[in-house]
């Protein structure tokens, strides 16, 4: 039986559980979720790096909540599926660069909460020649078929350059060559358009980014960025930190545009890794020099940076040790909207972590442990299931790793020399393998 509106919030009170539900009068609150492409956590300040300069994401921590642990699946598509429909890849992932047209998305949830939909940057969803034939035949989704109603987009159906002269496809004009442009700034333009269009409505805007995937080539502000031509292709290592810098200036534009636009304290701000660090990138980090592990499965392969940053919502300057993996999103972005996470079909995976962005003392349900199930089904990588929390780590093949100690995975373990806290969490773990079996 349906319970009023007014005997939820009754019941809530007495049982001593804050709940926000937005007014007739409230307008929801307007949701930026921006997704860097290999980035692991080691590149940013806001992790104790040195060597890179971020201001503008340097800003979103001082200001709002750094999570220090959040991880994502080692490689893209498997991250950016798990992201999108809050369930993890076996349940359905059909193949690399494809979503499957037939799932729901956090887009389409929203649209049923009345917010207007955006999607700018990366798109590789809908898949190539090639990626359906290794799915089988399979087909994946265009952006309007995952719920998005403005879009500009890398990668729809047609390749290109995604940075120097970039092939965009954006909604009403089709696909297009911008010569001489640089792609995430026509990514962010359209997405800084938009969001002065929405005032007055609330409004959903997902920019999975361009940077900061290879090729490693000239950028804006850079001396050669003017003479490059991307068909003599360069892919030099050199370029990534300024890189990393070119998109914290794109993530600052975005905050001053939401600022400008007194939208801020009614708008969360979410930023957040697909992957780890791309492999010929070695980054100096709190003494030593880690090579990104993107595509493979320990700590630099799957730890990504997550900030949220919502003016008078989130206290500033929070540090949050909670484990957050990629499916807790959607239940999360819908709870924001308003929408019970409970009231979700199963299966979703994800739990929300909007009462952790509300209060920093939060003591409610946190994720317990990370369950991954990845077959990249690309490249070399090696399909592995593991499952692991901020301490130990086991995987479906037996191997065992103290992660607090070892959190590059040198040195596998045996169970019967465990302690006692090593032994009852591989027992917990190998029930989750199981069950999710």
């Amino acid at each position: 039986m349906k319970l009023s509106l007014r005997l939820k919030m009754a019941i809530t009170l007495l049982m001593g559980i804050s709940i926000v539900i937005p007014s007739q009068s409230q307008q929801a609150p307007n949701i930026i979720l921006i997704m860097a492409d290999d980035l692991g956590y080691e590149v940013l300040p806001a992790y104790g790096n040195n060597f890179h300069r971020t201001p503008a994401l340097d800003r979103m921590a001082a200001a709002g909540m750094v999570f220090e642990n959040a991880h994502a699946t080692p490689l893209c598509t498997p991250s950016r599926v798990q992201l999108m429909t809050g369930k993890y890849n076996f349940r359905n992932y059909i193949g690399f660069g494809l979503l499957d047209p037939t799932e729901k998305t956090m887009a389409h949830w929203l649209k049923e909460q009345g917010y207007a939909t955006c999607v700018v940057g990366k798109w590789q969803l809908y898949g190539n020649a090639r990626q359906r034939e290794l799915a089988g035949g399979k087909v994946g989704s265009l952006p309007e078929e995952a719920g998005f109603d403005a879009y500009r987009l890398w990668q729809v159906s047609d390749l290109g350059s995604r940075y120097k002269d970039p092939l965009l496809e954006t909604k009403g004009s089709g696909v297009e060559k911008f010569d001489g442009k640089y792609g995430p700034d026509l990514f962010t333009e359209y997405l800084e358009d938009y969001v002065e269009a929405q005032a007055g409505q609330p409004f959903f805007a997902y920019y999975p980014m361009a940077l900061t995937h290879d090729p490693f080539e000239p950028y804006p502000g850079s001396p050669d960025f003017a003479s490059y031509d991307p068909e003599n292709r360069i892919n030099d290592p050199k370029y990534f930190p300024g890189m990393v810098s070119h998109m914290d200036k794109l993530v600052g534009r975005i905050i001053d545009k939401v600022e400008d636009l007194g939208l801020a304290e009614n708008t969360l701000i979410l930023f957040v890794g697909d992957n780890g660090t791309d492999r010929d990138v070695v980054t100096p980090f709190k003494g030593q020099d880690l090579r990104g592990n993107k595509g493979y499965t320990n700590d630099l392969g799957t730890h990504v940076p997550l900030l949220a940053y919502w003016p008078g919502t989130i206290k500033a300057g929070i540090r949050n040790a909670n484990l957050i993996d990629l499916t807790d999103f959607l239940p999360t972005l819908l709870q924001v909207s308003g929408k019970d996470p409970a009231d979700l079909p199963d299966p979703i995976d994800g739990v929300s972590f909007y009462p952790q962005l509300k209060d920093s003392d939060y003591s409610g349900q946190v994720r317990e442990w990370v369950y991954c199930h990845y077959a990249p089904n690309w490249g070399n990588f090696t399909p592995r299931t593991f499952v692991y929390n901020t301490h130990w780590k086991y995987y479906a093949n037996g191997e065992i790793f103290n992660l607090s100690e070892d959190p590059l995975e040198t040195r596998p373990l045996i169970f019967r020399e465990l302690n006692k806290t090593g032994k009852k969490a591989v027992r917990k773990f190998r029930r989750v393998i199981k069950e999710m079996k």
